[in-house]
């Protein structure tokens, strides 16, 4: 006999951004294989040169931890990595809501989703909360995790790699129908690299101000926009704009995106209402506090000015676009008859090869054969590509069997590779198929 565990714990499956590298550690031949993880949006850039120089200054004299001692910082975190939040959220809109918001520092951006869902809806709630379907996987592993209720607006991938629109008329009507605690926005999208428009923000805020609920913006990828309408914040609205705005505002912040620092674990949940702000830090008091070198590492982005928080940003665009653009047109080309998301925003593409599988056709199977099996030959040496498949992002698991996300985080020399390694990967496993 043994103790038995949990019947969460007996149902929960790997995250479907995690799966594939779980996959490709137990290949025995992995040694001879070298894997382009594009599953995970785990950046390979460094980090800003402020954050690398406290990096490299954490034993010296002006250091907090020179002597050796790391203790506890306020639950909330520091002054200045508060500050540092909503410094980067400032630098780039006309209004200063440096004395309008409140900041709670988090491990990570996830762990302020999870302070969201607490508060807005919290544990077993009769009340759902409202998704823009697909979503961030997290979002929906942590409301089940909470037993909250989830609803969703449906967008399609459409033929010319552009998604279908969010009507707001239909948001309305499933606010009215399904009377959730809050919509979650994700402006700059994951995983649809889409771009939620700064108008269409604007609409969605009236319909909670009318409706009177909470709107929550993952703002994560908020700089990384590639459209001439710029950024796209909550932060933007202001009770001119958007009457009765102020107060229901609370948006997921992360230092891992716009300034690569996706291992450092620094997030925030930053609010313009007060009671919500002083609960979530009172919730928090049970994790302690989040990283305090973290903290101290991020902090040092409230020392920049915001000119320099923008050239920042705007060299991240270019970065990312460039290679976002270039291998759109490099895997049409390559695969014909796939289907690939326009680059807007984030740093993530969708391809969808519906047009070129049957009907059995399922992602998740694809990818454990990249994972498990696959490998292509390019310059004497054997690659293999690790995707996300598009299932794991939508509430309905049968949606997307024939997507998968890409994340482009790798260096631009691999992924300038993957064009022809995906060809035949796919090639070779529609082959296998036939053969099984």
């Amino acid at each position: 006999m043994s103790p038995s565990i949990s019947e969460h714990y007996q149902q929960r499956e790997p995250s479907a951004i995690r799966k594939a590298q779980l996959l490709f550690n137990s290949r025995k031949d992995k040694k001879n294989i070298e894997a382009i993880n594009l599953a995970i949006g785990n950046i390979t850039l460094p980090m800003h040169p402020i954050m690398i120089e406290r990096m490299n200054s954490l034993d010296r004299g002006n250091s907090p931890f020179h002597n050796g001692v790391v203790k506890y910082t306020s639950s909330v975190g520091t002054q200045e990595c508060q500050s540092a939040f909503i410094h980067s959220i400032d630098a780039e809109l006309t209004n200063d809501i440096s004395n309008k918001v409140k900041c709670v520092v988090t491990d990570g951006g996830s762990q302020a989703m999870e302070l969201m869902l607490l508060g807005v809806c919290g544990p077993s709630s009769e009340k759902p909360i409202l998704f823009i379907d697909p979503t961030y996987t997290n979002y929906i592993e942590f409301s089940k995790r909470l037993s909250i209720p989830i609803t969703i607006f449906s967008r399609k991938l459409q033929d010319d790699g552009s998604y279908s629109d969010i009507n707001i008329n239909d948001i309305s009507n499933i606010i009215d129908i399904d009377n959730p605690c809050g919509i979650v926005l994700i402006p700059g999208d994951n995983p649809t690299g889409q771009q939620i428009s700064q108008e269409l923000i604007t609409e969605i805020a009236k319909v909670c101000v009318e409706k009177d609920i909470w709107i929550i913006s993952d703002e994560a990828y908020r700089s990384l926009y590639y459209t001439e309408a710029g950024q796209s914040s909550i932060w933007a609205l202001n009770d001119n704009i958007v009457p009765g705005i102020n107060g229901r505002r609370i948006s997921i912040e992360s230092s891992s995106k716009m300034w690569n620092a996706c291992g450092l674990r620094i997030g925030a949940l930053v609010t313009d209402n007060q009671i919500l702000h002083n609960k979530v830090a009172s919730e928090y008091t049970a994790n302690l506090c989040a990283n305090v070198i973290g903290q101290y590492i991020f902090g040092s982005i409230s020392t920049l000015s915001k000119n320099e928080i923008r050239n920042w940003y705007q060299d991240q665009r270019i970065y990312y676009y460039s290679l976002m653009k270039d291998l759109r047109e490099k895997l049409l080309i390559n695969i014909p008859a796939i289907i690939v998301s326009k680059p807007e925003s984030a740093l993530y593409l969708v391809i969808d090869f519906k047009n070129i599988v049957d009907d059995e056709f399922n992602i998740i199977n694809f990818i454990e054969y990249c994972a498990t099996k696959g490998k292509c030959m390019v310059d004497k040496n054997n690659y293999t590509i690790l995707l996300a498949p598009m299932t794991g992002f939508y509430f309905n698991s049968n949606c997307g069997k024939t997507q998968a996300r890409i994340a482009i985080v790798e260096s631009k020399s691999l992924i300038e590779k993957v064009p022809q390694i995906l060809s035949e990967l796919i090639k070779d496993y529609l082959y296998y198929l036939k053969l099984n």
